[in-house]
Formats: C-alpha cells, sequence, structure tokens
C-alpha cells in the first residue's frame, strides 16, 4: 500500500493540481470578483514559470519528498503516532489538522520574522490577486517551509496517505482561496466555517500592513478565529481595496519572474512586519 502511494503521489499531486487549476480559472472567467490590472499572460507566465523553478529545485536539493520522508520516519519509529498504537483514521485526521495547524504558524513567523518577511513579500508583491498567486513562492521560501514540514512529520509520525492528503489538500485550498471569485454571500459565509474562502484570504493581500497581518489560514479556517487573527472583511471593500505591498508597485518588479526572483533582496524591511510596527494597527 505504501509503496503504491510512492508510486502515484506525483501524478495523484499534479492531477489534482492542473485539475484545480483549470477548475479555479474556469470560475474565474465566469465569476470574477475584481477587475485585474496587470496582464493576465504576464503574471501567468511568471507564477506559473516559478512553480515549475521550485519543482525543480526542491527535487535537486532535498533527498525526499515529504511522503517519502513519512515512510523514513516510520520505518525508524519516529514520533507520536508511531510510539503510541492509535487507529489509523485517526492518525491521518489528527496528522492532517496538525499539519494545517503547522503551516498557519509558519505562515504567522514569516510575517514576524523580518529576514523571513523579505522571502514572503515576493508572494505578496503580486499587484493582482488570483489562482496563480496562491502558487507564487518564492524558492528559498519552498525550501524553507519543506524542512519545517520535515520536522512536524518527524514529531508526529504522520501516516503516508495523511502527508499525501494533506499537500493535495494544501495546494488546491491555496489555489481556491486565491481565486479571482465572487461567490454568494450567504454562501461564503457558510463555507468560510470550514474552509478558507476567497473573500477571507483576499483581506491578507490587502496594501494594509493591518489587514496583511490578519486571516494566516490557507487551509482550515479555524486558527484565525481562535488566535486572534481573523478580519472579516477589508475596510474599503473588495471591489476597491488594493492588492499588494507599498514598497513595490512596478510591473517589472512584481509581475515579471526576474524581478520576482530578487525582490527578497532589495530595500529595507517595512512595517509589515508584525513586530515592526510601524503601521496603523486598525482592527
Amino acid at each position: 500500500m505504501l509503496q503504491t502511494l510512492l508510486q502515484n503521489e506525483t501524478a495523484i499531486r499534479l492531477t489534482a493540481f492542473f485539475g484545480v487549476l483549470a477548475l479555479v480559472a474556469g470560475a474565474e472567467f465566469l465569476f470574477p470578483r475584481r477587475r485585474l490590472t496587470v496582464s493576465k499572460l504576464r503574471r501567468w507566465t511568471s507564477n506559473l514559470g516559478i512553480v515549475f523553478l521550485n519543482t525543480a529545485l526542491v527535487r535537486l536539493l532535498l533527498p525526499a519528498t515529504a511522503a517519502a520522508f513519512a515512510v523514513f520516519a516510520t520505518s525508524h519509529g519516529w514520533g507520536i503516532f508511531n510510539y503510541f498504537d492509535a487507529p489509523i483514521w485517526f492518525a491521518i485526521v489528527a496528522s492532517v489538522v496538525i499539519l494545517d495547524f503547522a503551516i498557519y504558524l509558519q505562515h504567522v513567523m514569516f510575517h514576524a520574522v523580518p529576514a523571513l518577511w523579505r522571502l514572503h513579500r515576493m508572494h505578496h508583491a503580486d499587484l493582482d490577486f488570483d489562482v496563480t498567486t496562491g502558487a507564487r513562492f518564492h524558492p528559498i521560501e519552498i525550501l524553507l517551509s519543506m524542512l519545517i514540514k520535515f520536522a512536524v512529520i518527524a514529531v508526529i509520525g504522520a501516516p503516508v496517505a495523511a502527508v499525501i492528503i494533506f499537500e493535495v489538500l494544501l495546494n488546491a485550498t491555496s489555489m481556491f482561496n486565491h481565486g479571482n471569485l465572487r461567490l454568494p454571500l450567504a454562501f461564503d459565509r457558510v463555507l468560510r466555517l470550514f474552509v478558507v474562502t476567497p473573500d477571507m484570504h483576499r483581506v491578507h493581500h490587502s496594501i494594509e500592513d493591518y489587514e496583511t497581518n490578519s486571516n494566516f489560514g490557507f487551509n482550515l479556517p479555524w486558527w484565525d478565529r481562535l488566535f486572534g487573527t481573523y478580519k472579516p472583511q477589508p475596510d474599503a471593500g473588495h471591489a476597491a481595496m488594493t492588492i499588494g505591498i507599498r514598497d513595490f508597485r512596478e510591473p517589472k518588479l512584481a509581475s515579471d519572474l526576474p524581478g520576482m526572483l530578487i525582490l527578497p533582496f532589495r530595500g529595507r524591511v517595512t512595517g509589515y512586519a508584525i513586530n515592526r510596527r510601524a503601521w496603523s494597527g486598525k482592527s
């Protein structure tokens, strides 16, 4: 069973990635939430280009995928669920929830530590907000995120099935909640009780510092509500809010691949970093 999952992991993840990308992109065309400000061809070329670059670098620099590392941890008896005899269904569900919580904490950390915010601000510098924004992360951030994931897997002893489920869910929900989608408001209010919706996460991409430092969840919406980082709507409204960060408003820097790659090494760390509160701090 483990061997079959590992052999098919790439096919499962690629099918999910391109399937969700096509579905959300189609829905964006039919039900757009906002008017885009930069050429979609320009942004998509760069945002999807960084995906292929990140995939190649991870394969080159890391000896195993997260799922393969889960098998390695299991074979060595590492982690809580490899030490205690828990039902497999419980281990899978608990592992997915714990991994999601770890990603929430990681996201907060990347906003709180100035050096990490330098990396993460490439994601926020996108001048528009659509399905491809959900896959736009700097290669160094992706590598650090993988190492953090490995550490969590080792500590909890996550089953390989849980890791694959989590990876698929994380990629799928990240593209969904970055979608330029107009959902019925009543439906959105109910849906965001169970999963992060585009309207919920779009607040996090506001140019306003105090809104950027809210709604950190990617998949499960509970952590923001539990830890006081939840903001229901942007103050300016979804149609009028400005997407991005103040420091990088030129498409050459924010939307072209070369500019995106060097963006972490340009300028100074501004008040967006949580522990540099040079912003208004509105609630």
